[in-house]
């Protein structure tokens, strides 16, 4: 009878490729989804802040105006 010899060391060397493929998907995943975020919150700063000095643009000039026709 022959019995077939099972080596252990390549069945847990491939078990621990297959695991660490799983874990650098996830991380991949995670480093993604933080970009992204890190994104979304950088643009959403960015409109903000050009809309508050478009809005004291406009509100400086209407006050320069104003000043000046009350001085001719």
């Amino acid at each position: 009878m022959i019995v077939p010899v099972v080596n252990l060391s390549k069945i847990a060397i491939a078990l621990s490729c297959c695991l660490l493929l799983s874990a650098c998907a996830e991380v991949k995943e995670a480093g993604r989804t933080i970009g992204h975020t890190t994104r979304n919150v950088t643009t959403e700063i960015g409109h903000g802040t050009r809309d508050a000095a478009k809005s004291i643009g406009r509100g400086t000039r209407r006050v320069v105006e104003s000043v000046t026709a009350d001085g001719e």
